[in-house]
C-alpha cells in the first residue's frame, strides 16, 4: 500500500471511530455492557460465518473465471483478490479503488493485466446483474413497508436502484450494440474536453476505449460458454445471500426470536442501495443511518439497536479492511498461463 492509501485507511478508522461515539452519545453504557455479556456468541459465529462464506464464494468466482487460461491458481491466490478489493473499496470515494486493486493482485499473481482486467470487469457485471434481481426480489418483499414506516428512504433506495441499473444497461450496451456505444461515449465525453487539457482529454479517451475494446473481446468469449455464466451468477447470488443474512444473525444473537428473516434480508438489500449513494468511502455515515432506520422496529431497544449498529458494521465493513491489509501482506503464488497446445490437447 502507498503512503496515500495509508493516509486514506487512517482517515477511515478514525472516521468510523468518530461516527461510533456520536451514535453511542444517547447510549446507557451500563446497559449495553449488559446487552454485550448477554449476546449468543453462536449466532455471532454464524453471522461471521457468513462474511467468510461472502469471501470465499467471489473467490470461486474469480477462480472460475480464471482458470480456463492459467494453471496452478490456488484458491488462495483467488482469495487475495476479493480481500483487496474490499480494502481499497473502503478507503477510496465510490469504491473506485476496488477494480485497479483487483487487476494488480491478479497480476501479481502472473495473470496478463489485460486477462485481469478482462476478469475483474466480468465479473462485476455478474455482481451488478444480482444485486438489480436481489433488488427486485426486495421490492416485492420490502417496499410497502419501506414507503409506509419510512417514506423519506424510498427516494434513497429508488436513486440508489437507478445508479446500479444505469450500470447494467451501459454494460449491455457494450456487450450487444458495441458500434452505438463506442459513438455514444465520445459524444457524452465531449463536455468532459472542454473542461480538461487536450493531451489529457485525449488520454482520458484512449483510455475509456481500451477498455471498452476488452470488455466487448471477453463478453464475446464469456457469452459463449453459458455454462461457466449460470454457475458464476449462481454463485454470485449466493454470495450476496450471506451478505445480506448478516443482520438477521446478529439480531438472533442479541436474543431477538420470530423475526421475519426474508423481511429483514429484504431490508439489508435496500441497505445496500442507499449506502452505494454516499461518496463517503465505504459509504461511511449512510450504511449506519440506513441500519438503525431501518432495523428500530425490529430492535426497540435503543442500547441494542446500536450494538447491532456497531456489530454489523465490524463484520461488514472494518473486517473487510483488516483482513484486506493482510491479504496485500501475503506473498503471492504465480499460476501459469495454458499454452494453445496445452488447452487443445485437454
Amino acid at each position: 500500500m502507498t503512503r496515500k492509501n495509508m493516509w486514506s485507511l487512517l482517515v477511515m478508522v478514525l472516521l468510523g471511530v468518530g461516527i461510533s461515539w456520536y451514535s453511542l452519545r444517547n447510549v446507557n453504557i451500563s446497559n449495553m455492557m449488559t446487552d454485550i455479556a448477554q449476546l449468543n456468541w453462536w449466532w455471532l459465529l454464524v453471522a461471521l460465518g457468513c462474511v467468510g462464506l461472502y469471501f470465499g464464494l467471489e473467490a470461486i468466482v474469480v477462480q472460475k473465471f480464471v482458470r480456463h487460461r492459467y494453471k496452478n491458481y490456488s484458491f488462495r491466490s483467488a482469495l487475495r483478490v476479493p480481500l483487496a478489493e474490499q480494502l481499497f473499496n473502503g478507503i477510496t470515494p465510490f469504491s473506485s479503488g476496488g477494480q485497479p486493486a483487483q487487476i494488480f493482485v491478479m497480476a501479481q499473481s502472473g495473470i496478463d493485466a489485460g486477462r485481469a482486467s478482462s476478469v475483474a470487469l466480468m465479473k462485476f457485471v455478474v455482481f451488478q446483474a444480482m444485486v438489480v434481481l436481489n433488488f427486485l426480489f426486495a421490492m416485492l418483499i420490502g417496499f410497502n413497508y419501506l414507503a409506509a414506516k419510512l417514506s423519506y428512504l424510498s427516494l434513497y433506495v429508488f436513486f440508489g436502484f437507478l445508479i446500479h441499473f444505469a450500470v447494467i444497461v451501459g454494460l449491455l450496451l457494450v456487450m450487444y450494440w458495441y458500434n452505438f456505444t463506442k459513438r455514444a461515449v465520445k459524444v457524452v465525453l465531449v463536455p468532459v474536453g472542454w473542461f480538461m487539457k487536450a493531451e489529457r482529454f485525449n488520454q482520458l479517451q484512449a483510455n475509456i476505449s481500451e477498455k471498452i475494446d476488452s470488455f466487448y473481446e471477453e463478453s464475446l468469449r464469456m457469452t459463449k460458454d453459458w455454462r461457466m455464466l449460470l454457475e458464476v451468477s449462481v454463485i454470485t447470488f449466493l454470495q450476496l445471500l450471506f451478505y445480506y443474512l448478516i443482520p438477521y444473525f446478529i439480531m438472533r444473537a442479541m436474543g431477538y426470536t420470530g423475526i421475519n428473516v426474508i423481511m429483514v434480508t429484504s431490508l439489508n438489500v435496500l441497505i445496500f442501495l442507499v449506502t452505494s449513494l454516499f461518496p463517503i468511502p465505504g459509504g461511511a455515515g449512510g450504511a449506519e443511518f440506513g441500519f438503525t432506520e431501518l432495523f428500530a422496529k425490529f430492535i426497540p431497544s435503543h442500547s441494542k439497536l446500536i450494538l447491532a449498529m456497531l456489530i454489523w458494521r465490524i463484520l461488514t465493513y472494518y473486517l473487510g479492511l483488516f483482513l484486506g491489509m493482510i491479504a496485500m501482506a501475503m506473498r503471492p503464488e504465480k499460476a501459469e498461463e495454458i499454452q494453445p497446445d496445452e488447452s487443445s490437447g485437454k
